[in-house]
């Protein structure tokens, strides 16, 4: 058993610090949604602020910032565009990464590892996209906006995910996966839509040395530690290539992402990181610190490093500066007059409001039909109607596209379209999820019927003939802790620990699973093993709440104290400890807990689901109370089947 270190911040947040456990210290970043929700405000400030510029007294300096030209020259060769076209095709390279690495963590790591359940938002993505382009059309056909097509197509990431942060609650996590997944799928698929549609000119040669440059990146992956920096060379090199070719490089952001894999660090990675921090701790040299650095670095997944270095930039920079750059529309009563009957603006607005929340339920219907051995739905139909409504939000593509095709007033009618959609489409998904919460219980229970079963995160079922358990053994919420005795944040969460159970009474049972840092605690071996030991004689749980409420004093002859006052036989069990007869039984949490990818403690989880975040008390509480829900409705589903 191996640990690094304590969270430095335990007075600044109590109830959110835990103990890195080496073995899986770089747990995979979750963090991604949750930087999303802060990111939409963002965005939705800078395009507020683009649309106030554009339209005070100053309006003028507007188009002339983003119309200034910046040149980067090499030699005879360089690359010369205005600054709003390096924010759409340079910055926002960074943004489809980031989108591409999300994605590429879900597939390897998350809800998508199961790979069937690729199946309905994939398909529900292409619904998403095809009925509003059709909607589009019926407004544009034969006209001179049917060029345009494409603005109507994609989902704004960045907006939409935001939305549903915000007015979902936060274990709505089935469907922010969804609509991540839904997201990609049509970005993806709208970057071709550029690259083959709205692109006049192709460099065949240029296109080739990209795909070379890309494939030799792909490579690099089976390549030692300095495939870093060559790897951003290449990357940059990529984008070059496809900027010369004529193609949107943007493209190549999404592809870098998708192709970057995300996996949990190994033990061999982890253990050579220990042992070079142990040897920089003996000898404080040049060398050692930097082989330390490099090897805690090498251990963790190039998709999370990138991940977590460029995902608040990308949300709380690039994101906001492409609104600031491309949202300001000088709105006068002509163009809003003009837009009122335009085909192109109420084209985009009823695909995007009609024909993405359409599309993508009656896609997802489809291919969940037995007749075509479909999978089941992750979601009930109407959480599907509510995240096609979020959906409907169109943003960051379609003003790309809408740049591409328009120009002049016709380019400020499909903005404003576009831009009605940020307003109008998360009311309509908040209106959806409104009606979905006052359904009756039974018509709930009906619909999670006939949706996929929950992938659980908890390798391990709780056993009540070997787990130690507090609360009712058939209580519908089941709350797993992995712990350590001499871990100060186990002991701050006892209390808490302790209220959830009486305020939940029958309703909730807590698992205490032992996971004993010995490099980060010297004394959290023996007193998991002398819990066993108490065990062994009925009194395991006052052997742990003792532990806990003496969490500096764990050695052998205190543990014999607390044995005393407790009314074990003392002897004994210190004889049990001397010959580690209970060392196996400790032995197999600390493998239950590896295999669920638990990365310190406190860790918990909830129904087999792995709790991410803070666990003070209101937190708990209102994930105990989710969870307490969605038992009570699936044991009504099983009913209802």
């Amino acid at each position: 058993m191996r640990g690094l270190t304590t969270d430095p911040v335990a007075d600044a947040a109590p109830y959110a610090g835990r103990t890195a456990w080496a073995r899986s210290v770089a747990a995979p970043v979750r963090n991604f949604l949750g930087t999303e929700t802060g990111g939409a405000s963002v965005l939705l400030a800078g395009t507020i602020l683009a649309l106030i510029w554009a339209n005070s007294p100053w309006s003028h300096s507007y188009q002339s910032l983003w119309s200034t030209r910046l040149a980067v020259t090499l030699g005879g060769g360089g690359i010369s565009m205005d600054l709003r076209h390096w924010v759409n095709e340079g910055l926002m390279t960074l943004f489809f990464l980031v989108v591409g690495l999300e994605a590429k963590r879900e597939l390897d790591l998350g809800e998508l590892r199961e790979r069937q359940r690729l199946t309905i938002p994939v398909v529900a993505a292409l619904g998403g996209m095809s009925v509003p382009v059709a909607i589009y059309l019926a407004f544009n056909a034969g006209g001179p906006g049917a060029h345009g097509w494409g603005a109507a197509m994609s989902t704004d990431t960045a907006f939409a995910l935001g939305a549903v942060a915000m007015l979902t609650p936060r274990a709505a996590t089935r469907l922010r996966v969804f609509l991540l997944t839904l997201a990609v799928v049509d970005d993806l698929c709208a970057l071709l839509v550029i690259a083959v549609a709205y692109t006049t000119h192709v460099s065949v040669m240029a296109l080739a040395i990209a795909i070379v440059l890309f494939a030799v990146l792909l490579l690099l992956r089976y390549a030692p530690q300095w495939r870093g920096p060559v790897s951003v060379v290449l990357g940059v090199g990529v984008w070059i290539a496809m900027f010369k070719s004529g193609i949107d490089p943007v493209i190549s952001g999404l592809a870098v992402g998708l192709a970057t894999s995300a996996y949990p660090p190994s033990r061999e990675d982890l253990e050579r990181a220990t042992d070079l921090t142990r040897s920089f701790r003996e000898q404080p040299t040049p060398e050692l610190a930097r082989s330390a650095q490099q090897s805690v670095i090498s251990a963790i997944s190039p998709n999370e490093r990138l991940q977590y270095g460029l995902h608040p930039w990308t949300g709380y920079v690039i994101v906001p500066l492409f609104a600031l750059a491309n949202a300001g529309v000088h709105v006068t009563g002509r163009l809003l007059e003009d837009a009122i009957s335009s085909p192109i603006t109420l084209g985009i607005l009823f695909g995007y409001l009609l024909g993405k929340p359409l599309g993508i339920a009656g896609a997802s219907w489809l291919a969940s039909r037995p007749v075509v051995h479909g999978p089941r739905s992750p979601l009930s139909p109407p959480l599907l109607a509510a995240g096609g409504a979020f959906a409907g939000i169109g943003f960051t593509v379609s003003l790309l596209i809408s740049s591409l095709a328009f120009t002049g007033l016709r380019l400020e009618e499909a903005k404003l379209g576009a831009l009605a959609t940020v307003v109008l489409a998360p009311l309509l998904g908040w209106s959806v999820l409104k009606v979905v919460r006052r359904l009756p219980a039974n018509v709930r229970a009906r619909q999670i019927a006939g949706t996929a079963e929950d992938i659980l995160d908890l390798s391990q079922e709780v056993d009540p003939e070997r787990d130690h358990i507090r609360g009712a053994e058939d209580a519908p919420v089941t709350l797993v802790e992995y712990g350590d005795f001499e871990c100060p944040y186990c002991g701050r969460a006892e209390g808490v620990l302790r209220e959830l159970l009486s305020s939940f009474d029958d309703d909730l049972r807590y698992v205490w699973r032992h996971l004993p840092l010995n490099d980060v605690h010297p004394n959290a071996q023996i007193a998991a093993e002398a819990s066993e030991a108490a065990a062994a004689q009925g009194h395991f749980w006052e052997m742990h709440d003792t532990l806990l409420g003496h969490q500096g004093d764990l050695r052998p002859a205190d543990i014999s104290d607390y044995a005393r006052g407790i009314g074990l036989d003392a002897e004994q069990l210190i004889s049990e400890l001397h010959h580690r007869k209970y060392a196996a039984r400790v032995a197999e949490d600390v493998a239950s807990a590896d295999e669920s990818g638990v990365s310190g403690t406190p860790s918990f989880f909830i129904n087999g689901r792995r709790h991410y975040g803070a666990y003070d008390i209101a937190t708990l509480r209102a994930a105990v109370t989710a969870a307490r829900g969605r038992a009570a409705l699936a044991s009504k589903a099983i009913a209802a089947r």
